[in-house]
């Protein structure tokens, strides 16, 4: 038994990855962020889609291609397709933002 609210370090200098589960074809992650976002003309281009959940803070995810960033609430999922390059514009630096990201195939 866990929590994904537990356990998280109150100064977080890196964003915190962790895997919590994993196999041939699935890899599922609680990442936690605080003030942090992908570094100046960084796009992430992922092998594995990216399905993802923010239970907590507020964050802004830009996908190549869009104008316009999408603003995450708690509650709020999207969905980024393999190989679809997108990056974090901000994370709430004044709380913590908690996502879960499940990767497939």
């Amino acid at each position: 038994m866990a929590n994904l609210f537990k356990d998280i370090p109150s100064n977080l200098k890196d964003e915190l990855l962790e895997i919590l589960f994993e196999n041939e074809g699935i890899k599922v992650e609680r990442i936690v962020s605080m003030g942090h976002a992908s570094p100046p003309g960084f796009w992430y281009d992922q092998d594995m889609s990216e399905f993802v959940v923010l239970l907590k803070g507020n964050a802004g995810l830009l996908i190549e291609g869009q104008e316009q960033v999408i603003v995450l609430h708690p509650g709020d999922y999207f969905n980024i397709p393999a190989h679809k390059k997108h990056r974090v514009e901000w994370t709430n630096p004044n709380e913590q933002t908690v996502w879960l990201a499940v990767f497939y195939k």
